[in-house]
């Protein structure tokens, strides 16, 4: 099963993301980590996008996504995980990693995007700081299995 963890960022994608691997035993990719998979980008996308498709069942691929161009890679049937943060919290961050300075630039983009992901189709949300990780990982552990039971029930 494709695992799809998208949101702005800062939001905790990534952290959810190593615990769930962790458990799951998954494969995981960030942003355009595909590009390794070959020389150009459109035969990496191509590629990736297959592989994302051929998933067999027990087999689990997690995809950090942070731009919403990379939405239209996840398959249908993946498990949509949306993690989203207050725009405080998500500046508090990024000052962080740019080692406490926020450019007024970087902040305007912040802003900027802020709550871009908050429409997009999704079978879980998670909020920054409001949700226990453990919890969060069994409920999509739950929605991994009754898709993976659906499909199988479908394919009969």
């Amino acid at each position: 099963m494709v695992i799809g963890i998208f949101g702005e960022s800062c939001t905790g994608k990534s952290t959810l993301a190593d615990k769930l691997k962790d458990i799951l035993n998954a494969e995981c990719f960030t942003g355009k980590d595909y590009l390794r998979l070959a020389k150009s980008e459109s035969m990496a996308k191509r590629i990736f996008q297959k592989k994302l498709n051929e998933v067999s069942s027990g087999e689990h691929i997690i995809y950090v996504i942070s731009e919403k161009e990379h939405l239209e890679l996840l398959p249908e049937q993946a498990v949509r995980v949306l993690v989203t943060a207050e725009l405080n919290i998500i500046k508090e961050r990024f000052t962080q990693r740019m080692r406490g300075q926020l450019p007024t630039p970087v902040e305007a983009m912040l802003e900027k995007k802020h709550g871009c992901f908050d429409s997009e189709m999704h079978d879980i949300h998670v909020k920054s700081g409001q949700n226990d990780l453990d919890e969060v990982c069994t409920s999509i552990q739950n929605i991994i299995n009754m898709k993976e039971n659906h499909a199988e029930t479908e394919a009969e």
